[in-house]
């Protein structure tokens, strides 16, 4: 009686195709939002260790995200760390010189 129940309600096939072809493009939107999410932030990561920054894109390939991070920690970066200044005191002001005296 249930399997009739079911065998009763289902949708046209025609049906079936049409709401898939409506989620296609929600599901690239969110393939590409997904992706962006994870390669910005690689992006920066590489540029600022001296690398390419071409190098994000390893995360679109299965498995390129670990090798890029593998990369990434265990490689001498490029770049030097900056200096800090050494704090310098502000200067005091120059003595005012004495006001004239009116007469």
């Amino acid at each position: 009686m249930l399997l009739a129940l079911f065998l009763q309600n289902t949708p046209d096939p025609a049906q079936i195709q049409k709401m898939i072809l409506a989620l296609v493009p929600v599901f690239m939107v969110m393939g590409l939002v997904s992706v962006a999410v994870v390669i910005i932030p690689f992006w920066f990561i590489c540029k600022k260790a001296g690398f390419s920054p071409w190098l994000s894109l390893l995360n679109i390939i299965p498995m390129g995200g670990v090798i890029l991070s593998y990369v990434l920690a265990f490689s001498d970066w490029k770049v030097a760390p900056a200096l800090q200044a050494a704090y310098v005191p502000p200067s005091p002001l120059p003595p005012q010189p004495p006001y004239p005296q009116n007469r």
